[in-house]
């Protein structure tokens, strides 16, 4: 076992299933006897809880103001001293995380300018780059199913039209980093169990 944790981002579009098969490989390590932290973007920290008033509509930002709230909960989410990203990986605790810079750059990276968005998450020395990150591919029309089968409400950004931007704009974030990043694009279409054997394979594959 390395001396210190992994980082595993999980990216796509609401409804992709990445909330779930963060959960499930967080399950599959521990019965492997890792040290797990599952964690996601917006915090529960004072600047996640910010953003999250503003995602759900119910404060009015715009889209620069919300790439920097983005940016704020990031490195917050980084640095925390207690349960902070870096802390917990310098003790030996994989940390995986729901959402992270990628999907900054595929939202607010589309709607205001992609090189400043990327300049303030890629460069900021608060904000570690991921040893993994796993984007679950879905369509949108399928994305959406599965939204309104399971929740009562929306988000601001859940829609056909944003969700098809926000799909092109994730694939072309991927072709952009992929030199720099490790990513790996896992087809989202198929059964729970298969996308979470095809995952932990990856990440057993991590030194």
């Amino acid at each position: 076992m390395s001396k210190k944790g992994r980082f595993i981002v999980f990216e796509g579009i609401d409804g992709s299933g990445k909330t779930t098969q963060a959960r499930l490989l967080a399950e599959a390590l521990e019965k492997k006897g890792r040290r797990v932290c599952l964690t996601a973007e917006p915090t529960d920290l004072p600047t996640g809880r910010a953003l999250r008033e503003a995602l759900g509509g119910r404060v009015k930002k715009s889209e620069c103001e919300m790439a920097v709230l983005f940016v704020e909960d990031r490195i917050a989410h980084n640095i925390n001293a207690q349960n902070g990203i870096a802390a917990l990986i310098e003790d030996g605790v994989d940390v995986i995380c729901d959402r992270y810079y990628y999907s900054t750059l595929a939202y607010q990276g589309q709607s205001t300018d992609y090189g400043w968005v990327k300049e303030m998450n890629l460069r900021c020395p608060d904000i570690r780059k991921p040893d993994l990150c796993i984007y679950v591919d879905l369509l949108p029309e399928q994305s959406l199913e599965r939204i309104s089968k399971g929740r009562d409400s929306v988000e601001i950004y859940e829609n056909i039209e944003t969700l098809t931007r926000v799909r092109e704009q994730f694939l072309s974030v991927i072709r952009d980093l992929g030199e720099e990043d490790n990513i790996c694009i896992i087809d989202g279409y198929r059964s729970e169990k298969q996308i979470s054997e095809d995952i932990l394979a990856i990440v057993s594959s991590l030194v």
